[in-house]
């Protein structure tokens, strides 16, 4: 490993992944002004920004492009911005937690003490609950389209909460932050990450539970033997001891968005599992200075690069072992060593809920990258399938799959479901978007059939598998937009437009000075300063939400239009530069991140990840009426630099909410991401998933309670102990009726 014992290690923030140093554009330019809490800090931007009102110049269908496809009034009252540590919902509206990190899995396992001792996670419910989704059950235990009562959450779980290298509340002293770490506190640590599959019901009373004993019960985890199919199954790029002939590989790791087909399996995103390995100082010159190594760096790991957690440091076995990503063999094909492993993550994983024995397989036609989640476009018989996903990252680019089969309505009940996602995401083309500064943009495919990837200097691709284990160097190739950290990906029922939130980027900046500093451009036009107390942050602190509009091919359209939906920013930031979607106080929000269409109501859920505007409330869940692709304006955005021509941008922003189209209706605990959203069929009740309570606890006060920055859920009468939970709350309105309405 290279490692000296007892080196205290710095805490990584493996959310804030920059890697993409690739020449490709951004747009154009652009943009904007001091902002200063909330009135942004002057200096650098332009105090003479111009704001042109024009027309859109993009098609719309429709004759009432604000109201959207839902007429339904969003009936409750908006939940006001808050620090407290609770759930807060809207008057007339109840939160209860239904399932929470250590809950039993089955009916052998101990009830969680949430004290540190604490142990078999593999039976339990893991970590930093994520994406979700609902799975009905009838009453012989058959999938079901109708079910409200009963069914199972397929839930992520991303991560741990952590300082130094230690996932500090997992353990009764907080860990162990210096190398090597006690095997005992990594076998936890492995545990807490994957999926779950977990049955719940509605009980007499109206209440909802989890069911400890349900057959459906289990837990995927780092260790689970996976398949991995498509393009990339066997190749070389894939060999390691544990999988020779580069067809396995164990485990899921931070997994963040999710996804559900319409044959009724699990998608779930592998999103920064780069930081989870480790590389020695000297492994660039091990490897020869190969491709490989073009490829660990484009992917997050320089040679030196130490791991989040140091589990390489566990031990010799070979669960530990395996994530030391150095050359360490003598092998010319990795199969003796795990220098390839880190290829074995990064994928779409599918999972069917109903038959835990059934093995999940690793989808890698749909790109490898840090993924969120898979948003499938509409569906039309005897026409290809279309998924579209992010890749969570600064200065990352956004996907289309096209599936090479045409989409049957038989397969929405199959008997066979993994078969057939085998059907439909085993084979196709993968594209990456390319925006244009008219509000149109283009997809690319990632093929070697194009010259552009064929012939890349940076990087030598050699068929079909590399592109799908190195698909960000493929997109570099071919020149794609780079964005502001694409994060979850949504579908409207009603129109079939693809949203897709923009949670920020700090690179931002109006005059670039290193090469991951972007300048703005049309779909990424805000640069500013804003102030968090006395803390300035730059770039582009609140995000957006963008949407797009597919030409008349519809899924395999190469064309498509676009516009901003909404761009977050406090209420009272400058509308002329800032709050360019005109929020008012019931409605401005920060960091954008999860994102969900009701197929009940058509309304957009809109969940926030956001440290920016915490000093003045925590994270929420908004929900509004989405309207359509080219129901606002065009705005031209002027922005001096000192020296140089103005920086002039045109970008094109949907029309502003009202009081009646976009309203908050949660607001989290403290220290909290507010992430995962789904609903029984009839809309009636809305699971939500609390993730990382308590965060910026720090590591010295685990032992004491009163020093916790948040003790959510135990503070809302659930389950034992003072530690913070990530955990799943379900919503329902007290008079029975649809969540929203």
């Amino acid at each position: 490993m290279n490692k000296p014992a007892d080196l205290p290690i710095a805490r990584i923030d493996f959310n804030d992944e920059d890697s993409n140093t690739s020449p490709n554009p951004t747009f154009d330019s652009i943009l904007q002004t001091r902002l200063s809490r909330r009135r942004m800090l002057g200096g650098g931007v332009a105090s003479a920004a111009t704001v042109m009102l024009g027309s859109f110049g993009l098609s719309a269908c429709g004759s009432d492009a604000g109201s959207g496809p839902s007429a339904t009034p969003l009936a409750f009252s908006p939940v006001p911005k808050a620090l407290a540590d609770v759930v807060a919902v809207p008057s007339g509206y109840k939160a209860s937690t239904i399932y929470a990190l250590g809950d039993p899995l089955d009916v052998a396992t101990a009830a969680y003490k949430n004290d540190g001792t604490d142990t078999a996670y593999e039976n339990r419910a893991g970590d930093h609950h994520d994406g979700m989704e609902w799975f009905g059950l009838d009453a012989s235990s058959r999938p079901s389209a109708t079910a409200n009562d009963r069914g199972l959450l397929g839930v992520n779980h991303e991560a741990t909460t952590d300082a130094a290298l230690s996932s500090f509340f997992l353990h009764a002293n907080g860990g162990t932050s210096t190398l090597p770490r006690p095997a005992a506190e990594i076998d936890k640590e492995l545990m807490i990450h994957g999926v779950s599959v977990v049955e719940v019901r509605r009980g007499a009373s109206g209440d909802w539970g989890y069911v400890v004993d349900s057959a459906f019960n289990t837990r995927y985890t780092t260790l689970t033997p996976m398949e991995l199919s498509g393009p990339a199954r066997g190749h070389p790029q894939l060999v390691t001891k544990y999988s020779l002939d580069g067809t396995r590989t164990r485990g899921t790791l931070n997994n963040c968005g999710t996804g559900k087909t319409p044959w009724g399996t699990l998608l779930t995103g592998e999103e920064n599992w780069f930081g989870y390995f480790f590389r020695n100082a000297t492994d660039d010159t091990a490897r020869g200075s190969d491709k490989s190594v073009t490829s660990l760096r484009r992917y997050g790991r320089n040679a030196g690069a130490t791991s989040r957690h140091g589990w390489e440091s566990g031990g010799a076995a070979d669960r530990y072992a395996r994530w030391n990503n150095s050359k360490l063999g003598a092998s010319t094909d990795g199969s003796d060593d795990y220098r390839n492993e880190m290829n074995g993550f990064g994928y779409v994983v599918e999972i069917d809920p109903y038959s835990k024995s059934t093995a999940a397989r690793k989808r890698t036609a749909l790109g490898r990258m840090a993924h969120e989640s898979a948003a499938f476009g509409k569906l039309e018989a005897g026409k290809p399938v279309a998924v579209y996903m992010g890749c969570d990252a600064r200065n990352e680019y956004i996907y289309k799959f096209v599936s090479t089969a045409n989409w049957s309505a038989a397969d929405a009940s199959p008997l066979d479901r993994m078969a057939t996602g085998t059907k439909y995401l085993d084979s196709g083309k993968l594209y990456v978007a390319k925006f244009n500064a008219d509000g149109t943009g283009q997809w690319i495919e990632l093929a070697m059939s194009n010259p552009q990837i064929a012939g890349y200097s940076a990087y030598a691709f050699t068929d079909a598998g590399d592109i799908a284990i190195n698909t960000r160097l493929a997109a570099d190739a071919l020149g794609a937009t780079k964005m502001d950290r694409p994060e979850w990906c949504a579908v409207n029922p009603a129109n079939g437009e693809i949203y897709f939130t923009l949670t920020n980027n700090s690179n931002r900046r109006v005059s670039p000075s290193t090469s991951t500093q972007l300048a703005p451009d049309s779909a990424n036009p805000r640069v500013y300063t804003d102030m968090k107390g006395t803390a300035s942050q730059q770039g582009n602190p609140n995000g957006q939400i963008l949407r797009l509009k597919e030409g008349a091919a519809g899924n395999t359209a190469t064309l498509f239009t676009w516009d901003v939906y909404l761009f977050g920013a406090q209420a009272d930031a400058p509308a002329a530069t800032v709050n360019l979607s005109n929020l008012t106080g019931d409605q401005d929000f920060s960091s954008p991140d999860g994102l969900v269409f009701s197929q009940a109501t058509g309304l957009l859920w809109i969940q926030t990840d956001d440290g920016a505007y915490t000093d003045v409330t925590n994270c929420m869940m908004l929900v509004g009426r989405p309207g359509m692709v080219g129901d606002g304006a065009k705005r031209t955005l002027t922005y001096p630099r000192t020296g140089l021509a103005d920086l002039v941008v045109d970008t094109y922003v949907g029309k502003a909410p009202t009081a009646e189209t976009l309203k908050r209706f949660l607001v989290g605990p403290k220290g909290a991401e507010i992430t995962g959203c789904c609903e029984t069929p009839d809309g009636k009740a809305l699971f939500i998933n609390i993730q990382h309570p308590g965060e910026n606890t720090l590591q010295a006060d685990v032992t004491d309670p009163s020093k916790y920055e948040s003790r959510w859920p135990s503070n809302a009468g659930y389950g034992a102990g003072s530690r913070p939970r990530s955990a799943t709350i379900v919503i329902t309105k007290n008079d029975g009726g649809t969540i929203g309405t």
